[in-house]
């Protein structure tokens, strides 16, 4: 019996992913859907390696302010990573040991 459970849960498992899988894999019909399609993959085609795609001076020169302000604002400054997870330390407590022997 453990074997056919096995075989009816495994069978269960593919049809769901089937389900998930199968509406992905079709085109686009609808003409709005194509048209999301279509700015998707020119928005793809415009990547900039990290950088904000279509910007202009005026906005590149506003990200770099609020980013400086920010860095400013949580502690950031010259050769400080913003991006990297700050490192926490606890010291251990030095705690009196208690009289027991009375």
């Amino acid at each position: 019996t453990k074997g056919i459970t096995g075989i009816v849960r495994k069978s269960g498992f593919l049809a769901r992913n089937f389900g998930v899988s199968a509406p992905a894999s079709q085109k686009a019909t609808d003409p709005i859907q194509q048209l999301f399609v279509k700015k998707i993959q020119e928005y793809k085609s415009k990547e900039s390696g990290g950088k904000l795609v279509d910007a202009t001076p005026e906005v590149e020169k506003d990200l770099k302010t609020e980013l400086d302000r920010v860095s400013k604002q949580f502690g950031g400054g010259a050769g400080v990573d913003m991006t990297k997870f700050p490192e926490f330390k606890f010291p251990s407590a030095h705690v009196d040991p208690i009289n027991a022997t009375n």
